[in-house]
């Protein structure tokens, strides 16, 4: 296969797509970008900010606004956040201007990646993070998997590991 132009990482929040994300874009010698970071530039404050003030709605209009941006991009290595998909025009987005990754990770795995770094996932500020880890990946996983050209599970994967595969599946990214 040809190396795609664009490739777009998806998952849930801790599966490594940030870090892949880098990795990959410095090997093809693509551009990186982050939904997230993307936002944090533009408004100049962290999503736990956007999400006291907006609310999850008004968010998720800001990431869609992004995502609609940030795809236009070629070439373009991308990492959305874990939430993208839940938006129609989002998937409808990644799944035409792209290839899509799905980075699957365990909620054990999740748990452990994100236990440092709750403070800009809002979702997370629960006394149940477990729970709401596992109501999100309910929700999600299945659009995950519909989206995905590709799915690579990251569970106990350094990102070297996980550079392989892909390097396999994606031809001339090794």
């Amino acid at each position: 296969m040809e190396t795609p132009s664009r490739i777009f990482l998806v998952g849930p929040m801790g599966a490594g797509k940030s870090s892949i994300g880098r990795e990959l874009a410095r090997r093809l010698d693509y551009p990186f970008r982050d939904t997230d970071d993307y936002l944090r530039e533009k408004t100049g404050v962290d999503i736990a900010t956007i999400f006291d003030f907006e609310g999850e709605a008004g968010f998720r209009l800001r990431e869609h606004e992004a995502v609609a941006e940030l795809s236009r991009m070629e070439p373009v290595v991308l990492a959305t956040g874990g939430g993208t998909v839940i938006v129609d025009d989002n998937r409808r987005l990644l799944a035409e201007r792209g290839f899509v990754v799905y980075l699957r990770t365990s909620l054990d795995f999740q748990l452990a990646r994100t236990r440092q770094s709750r403070h800009d996932r809002p979702l997370l500020e629960t006394d149940d993070p477990e729970k709401r880890l596992r109501e999100l990946a309910e929700e999600r996983d299945p659009l995950y998997r519909e989206l995905a050209d590709m799915t690579v599970d990251t569970d106990g994967q350094s990102v070297r590991q996980v550079m392989r595969k892909l390097a396999m599946e994606i031809h001339g990214a090794d």
